[in-house]
Order: C-alpha cells, then sequence, then structure tokens
C-alpha cells in the first residue's frame, strides 16, 4: 500500500519548474545569489495527506549588487533644466577580518546640578 504524504514544492518568480519538493518539515539556506538583483516572488505551494493544496506567496527584493548612493534626485522629484548628480556605487567585498583586541571605557556624559541656596 503506497502511503500519500504532504509535499511543499518552492518556486521562484513564474517559474514552472520547482526548485525543491520536499517533505514538510522543511529547513534550507536560500541562495539568492543566483538571482538577479530586483522584485521576486517566492511560491510555496503545500498539499495536504489528504491530496488539498494551499498556496502562499511572498515577495521579496534582492540587493546583491553594489550599493548605488545618487545624491541630486530622489525619488518622484519633479525637475527641469540641468541638475547636478553625484553617484557612488560600493560593494562589500572585502574579505578581510580583523579582531578588535581592546576598546576605550564608555564614560557618562557630564551634567551640571542646578544648586539652589
Amino acid at each position: 500500500m503506497e502511503s500519500n504524504k504532504s509535499k511543499i514544492k518552492i518556486f521562484i518568480d513564474d517559474g514552472g519548474t520547482p526548485i525543491g519538493e520536499f517533505t514538510p518539515p522543511v529547513k534550507f539556506q536560500f541562495d539568492t545569489t543566483k538571482l538577479t538583483d530586483g522584485i521576486h516572488t517566492l511560491k510555496i505551494v503545500a498539499k495536504s495527506t489528504d491530496g488539498v493544496e494551499g498556496i502562499k506567496t511572498i515577495p521579496f527584493e534582492v540587493r546583491n549588487g553594489p550599493s548605488i548612493a545618487v545624491i541630486g534626485l530622489n525619488n518622484n522629484d519633479i525637475v527641469d533644466d540641468k541638475i547636478p548628480l553625484t553617484i557612488n556605487a560600493y560593494g562589500s567585498e572585502r574579505k578581510d577580518m580583523f579582531m578588535v583586541t581592546g576598546s576605550e571605557n564608555p564614560k557618562g556624559v557630564p551634567s551640571w546640578e542646578k544648586m539652589t541656596c
């Protein structure tokens, strides 16, 4: 006799092929480095032991690329003529490791008490 187990299938965006199929509960590392930067959707399709299907979608944004800073133009600004922009991009590719070996003791902020005579 064949056992009808519950299943979980995980999809990314509108992909027709699941990135994984599991028996619940499932615990895994989701590697977003294989996705392009931008808006994506995680779609989870679960089937119960009775064959009833449930779907959950979770929108998320991937930002693995360098951080981009723009000075001089904000979202939804209304502009005209020429505008000066400063653009910088910086990533987290540094693999340097360092160990903090000491630090200063924090001191309280001095305050003056009001004296009454």
